[in-house]
């Protein structure tokens, strides 16, 4: 009786140290391999692994883990484990030597559809999308050459990079926010930094996204000021996030860039963000000048 008064009470006091509802969030990040660019450009595992050291080191946002996979994302799936948002940062489907992070490379298909065995591992990781899970693609990644990989891109994000209509250009831009009351802007100010910018999305005007960013560049007056990053809510409930930005690696010591990434990470993992959007702490090493 003594014994399983003792095993009840440690029970009870450990249940009581959780914050009632607590419930930790694991975000899984799929790197591509450097693959291209010169140093200190497309640097994709090192981009990631600073959002996700930033993420598990903040000072106002608890219960998060991070998973960083190098590559592609498995074929197994539940390697994931139980992904709250999956967030992808590589080059993209259309060059032969280049690795996107989820769909196979445009020269082992016809361009338009997949093989019946791809077409299965797509169908499931559409199924994680279907019950929830975000999805988050910067940069290069947005663009996917295959139609069919359009397809899903359009149904998991809202949009995507369409070769011969976006476009890509390097300047100096000015990045303004514009919804003002969205979540993935709290305490972001406007920034200005060197950068190629992925913008100039598709982005069919039946589905329900949300530009966040006007990105403004200064030389490129044939560009003009684009949506550079956007937001979308699924009907289901899963949520997507895109950042046409990401090119240099330095540009993570932007605060007000980093702080957009986080706070759209979290937020599509259906998180709250908090008030003044995510604090973050850059990795040791990482240290602005």
């Amino acid at each position: 009786m003594h014994r399983f008064r003792r095993i009840s009470v440690l029970v009870l006091a450990a249940i009581c140290v959780l914050p009632a509802g607590a419930q930790t969030k694991k975000i899984v990040f799929v790197s591509g391999p450097k693959d291209h660019g010169a140093p200190g450009r497309h640097e994709y595992e090192k981009d990631l692994r600073v959002l996700a050291y930033s993420l598990e080191n903040s000072s106002n946002l608890k219960g998060v883990t991070t998973q960083v996979i190098v590559g592609q994302v498995p074929k197994d799936l539940s390697q994931l484990g139980n992904p709250a948002v999956i967030v992808f940062e590589s080059s993209s489907d259309r060059a032969p030597k280049e690795t996107h992070s989820l769909f196979p490379n445009v020269s082992t298909t016809d361009g338009k559809i997949y093989d019946a065995e791809t077409m299965a591992y797509l169908n499931r990781f559409d199924a994680l999308m279907k019950k929830g899970v975000g999805l988050v693609v910067f940069h290069y990644a947005t663009w996917a050459q295959n139609e069919t990989g359009r397809k899903f891109f359009r149904d998991w994000l809202g949009g995507f990079y369409l070769p011969g209509s976006s476009v890509n250009p390097v300047d100096d831009w000015t990045m303004t926010p514009k919804a003002e009351n969205h979540p993935i802007l709290r305490g972001v100010k406007p920034w200005t930094y060197r950068e190629e910018v992925f913008c100039r999305f598709t982005l069919p005007e039946e589905l329900p996204t949300v530009p966040l960013l006007t990105g403004t560049p200064a030389k490129r007056t044939d560009v003009g000021p684009q949506v550079a990053a956007f937001a979308y809510q699924r009907k289901e409930g899963g949520r997507g996030f895109v950042m046409g930005g990401l090119d240099w690696h330095s540009n993570m010591l932007v605060e007000d860039n980093r702080r957009f990434l986080l706070n759209g990470i979290v937020w599509a993992a259906r998180m709250e963000v908090p008030a003044g959007g995510v604090a973050s702490r850059l990795p040791e090493g990482m240290v602005p000048k």
